[in-house]
């Protein structure tokens, strides 16, 4: 198998797991009364999940270039924990269908500005005719997904 091959299975599984996780997450949310509670579990097991796959991993273990890093390079888990809480909330009451097309549409669009200026380190990528339809089209699949 080529790495691209695997590259792309990886990130299909992920998607499943996260339409998954959108449900499971509103599970706890429900049972504890609170989404923000539900993401924290989430975090707690993640966290736990990550610590056991870097010990068994041998990957290196270091931030000695931290202080370096831009202060942006510490927000990942921000953005992670806002996505987590708002599935476990939304998730019930529109969908997970909807939920997730809405947020793929969000990623697409943030990603199209983020290569078109090469934000964020990336190496600037226009934003074509084409992959600005291609953002059309996956808005007006979010809108009718929920419509559905």
């Amino acid at each position: 198998m080529s790495a691209g091959i695997l590259y792309i299975l990886l990130a299909l599984i992920g998607g499943v797991l996260m339409a998954v996780q959108a449900p499971t997450n509103a599970i706890l949310a429900r049972a504890s009364g609170s989404p923000v509670l539900a993401a924290l579990i989430s975090f707690v097991v993640g966290t736990i999940a990550l610590a056991i796959l870097l010990l068994a991993s041998g990957a290196p273990r270091g931030l000695s270039g931290a202080r370096a890093l831009p202060w942006y390079a510490w927000a990942g888990g921000l953005y992670g924990a806002f996505f987590v809480a708002v599935a476990a909330f939304v998730a019930p009451r529109i969908g997970v269908g909807a939920l997730l097309t809405a947020a793929v549409a969000g990623q697409l669009a943030a990603a199209l500005l983020l290569d078109h200026y090469g934000l964020l380190g990336l190496e600037p990528r226009p934003a074509t005719l084409a992959r600005i339809l291609g953002l059309v089209l996956v808005f007006a699949g979010a809108f009718l997904v929920r419509r559905g």
